[in-house]
């Protein structure tokens, strides 16, 4: 993902970060003085990849400084983490870092900003961000989608993943399931059978389109109220349906007909309603 599509990015947040004249406000930290940031995002780190990291350090050191607020008589880490656990792996006692003054939503702002950016955080990890953002700060679902700079529907779909089970969110998190599974699975409400239908996922490897083919096809349908729909009916459905991000389904007679659009929260209504309005 660019910094181009966030946005307000960490150049917005932190503008000295890139500007010539801060290269004098970056200090050697001792790294035995950095705390973690209390509001980051990302649990997972992969160990190959940091493994990866500390031996490009040992070549080259650390050519970019993390940044750290003061924190009693140390310094807590506001983005940089990565960089900082390769950096131990590689040996080093100090990295290079700029003291910012950064309040604490500063604090979880830059770090969900800096992980975005990068790609770093799984699609559950980047919902909770966003949620901790409503949570602890008050922030509406608009508000969020400013701070990121991305579109409002496309947080609310993100937070559409906190619905779903543990199960199907560990097997999201380590990548077992894709987002684009999990919200193909949001549409079935047997937790049962959502959980037996994402272990069957990752076992026969299906794809989401499988999977979508796979849901239809397990649903049992009367045989009095039974009707045969027309391909062309079918395939507008399903382009509905992808559009939307949810189950929808459509009738049609003589020019007439019906358009029926499913929603499990108020958050998913919001979002299908923003969609609507063309936001």
């Amino acid at each position: 993902m660019s910094s181009q599509r966030l946005g307000r990015g960490l150049r917005a947040l932190i503008p000295e970060v890139e500007e010539p004249e801060a290269a004098g406000d970056v200090q050697e930290i001792s790294l035995d003085l950095i705390e973690p940031n209390p509001f980051q995002p990302r649990e997972y780190f992969d160990p190959e990849k940091l493994e990866e990291l500390a031996q490009s350090i040992k070549e080259f050191g650390l050519l970019e400084p993390v940044i750290v607020r003061k924190s009693g008589a140390g310094f807590q880490l506001a983005a940089g983490e990565r960089r900082v656990r390769a950096a131990r792996l590689a040996g080093l006692d100090k990295v290079p870092a700029l003291l910012r003054e950064f309040d604490d939503l500063e604090m979880m702002r830059v770090a969900l900003v800096e992980n975005l950016q990068r790609e770093n955080l799984n699609p559950v990890e980047e919902a909770e961000g966003y949620q901790r953002l409503i949570d602890e700060f008050g922030y509406t679902q608009a508000q969020v989608a400013q701070a990121v700079g991305r579109k409002r529907p496309s947080i609310a779909n993100s937070l559409r993943l906190l619905n779903l089970g543990e199960v199907e969110k560990e097997m999201v998190r380590d990548g077992r399931l894709s987002s684009g599974h999990a919200k193909v699975l949001l549409g079935v409400s047997d937790k049962k059978k959502r959980v037996q239908l994402a272990n069957k996922v990752v076992k026969d490897d299906l794809s989401v389109r499988q999977l979508e083919e796979l849901i239809k096809k397990s649903k049992i349908v009367p045989r009095r109220t039974l009707k045969i729909k027309s391909p062309e009916l079918v395939e507008l459905e399903e382009e509905l349906q992808r559009i939307f991000g949810t189950k929808v389904s459509m009738s049609y007679k003589k020019g007439a007909g019906r358009i029926t659009i499913e929603y499990y929260s108020d958050e998913e209504l919001e979002r299908l309603l923003d969609m609507m309005k063309g936001i």
